[in-house]
């Protein structure tokens, strides 16, 4: 090793480090049904990993918003007819009215007549009049009924509006429950490697989560350099990676450089250490070879050494 090297510790880890895959918001305190995968196994983005003792529960409960959205589709069914035969009614009963008004007037006009010559006695006038008077009060009690149907169109009654709205606050909460079947899925957050499961069937999804992924298939380090040396380290520099757990040394390229100074979180063997060490992360992306061996050591810790000496190799 070289004065000019700048070493730290650093651990190995998939490009965009490690996803928590934790259940679903809403899911409460349901447990785990059902693992659908093992460890090691590659999953893409969006694909179940896991189903919870929920299951049953959220059907049901589309069940249940099924049979009320088929109950009020039926309801408006049901109404649109009562409301058209209704109004059919109410025409019918005002015609018959206006006819029978019609026939009381002209009998009242003949008696009127008759009284006028004598013919016909008071008592007949008057059974005339109050046929004649109840004619046109059934006349305006047909009209009153039929102005509830204003319009002639069945979807403008009230009685249908209501139905309508019902029907539609009944898709919504099946279109809500259906939603809510995704409650009993977890489902990956990315596309990788499954790396480690947390929870077994029977049991509650942990804090950290059901299982943790990552995307192996690109393997890179994380460095931690101290601050008094981070002056020296630049983009593009090679990088030497070493570990009693590798049979061989890794090769990268220092591809980005933290902008803030934090404590070391990565601790040595060495008892004398210092554990209190300002740090800044360096990023260190591996090649192909060296990433293919990673892949199967995420979180390994390793000696990072970078060569600062080789310039030429910084340029992007």
């Amino acid at each position: 090793m070289r004065a000019s090297d700048v070493v730290g510790l650093a651990r190995l880890m998939p490009r965009g480090d490690i996803s928590y895959v934790a259940p679903p918001y809403g899911a409460g305190d349901a447990r785990v049904a059902e693992v659908l995968v093992t460890e090691g196994d590659v999953v893409t983005r969006g694909a179940m990993v896991a189903r919870l003792d929920n299951q049953a529960q959220l059907e049901s409960a589309i069940l249940l918003a099924e049979a009320n959205l088929a109950v009020r589709q039926a309801s408006l069914v049901q109404t649109r007819a009562v409301v058209a035969n209704s109004r059919n009614e109410a025409l019918a009963s005002l015609a018959q009215a206006r006819a029978v008004a019609s026939e009381a007037t002209a009998s009242l006009s003949r008696t009127n007549d008759l009284s006028a010559h004598g013919v016909t006695t008071q008592s007949a006038l008057d059974t005339a009049i109050a046929a004649e008077r109840q004619a046109t009060a059934a006349v305006e009690k047909a009209e009153a009924t039929l102005a509830r149907y204003a319009s002639a169109k069945v979807e403008d009654q009230p009685d249908v509006i209501v139905a309508s709205r019902n029907l539609e606050a009944a898709e919504a909460e099946l279109a809500r429950a259906r939603n809510d079947l995704v409650r009993s899925a977890v489902v990956a957050p990315i596309s990788g490697t499954v790396l480690n499961i947390h929870a077994r069937p029977g049991q509650r999804p942990p804090t950290e989560g059901l299982m943790e992924m990552g995307d192996t298939s690109r393997m890179m380090a994380e460095a931690e350099i101290y601050q008094d040396r981070i002056s020296l380290v630049e983009i593009g520099q090679p990088v030497e990676l070493v570990a009693t757990a590798l049979n061989r040394t890794l090769q990268g390229r220092v591809a980005t450089i933290g902008l803030t100074v934090g404590r070391q979180g990565l601790l040595s063997d060495d008892t004398a250490a210092n554990t209190d060490a300002r740090v800044i992360r360096v990023m260190v992306e591996l090649d192909e070879a060296s990433s293919t061996i990673a892949a199967r050591f995420t979180n390994l810790e390793v000696i990072a050494r970078i060569d600062t000496d080789n310039q030429a190799s910084a340029q992007p």
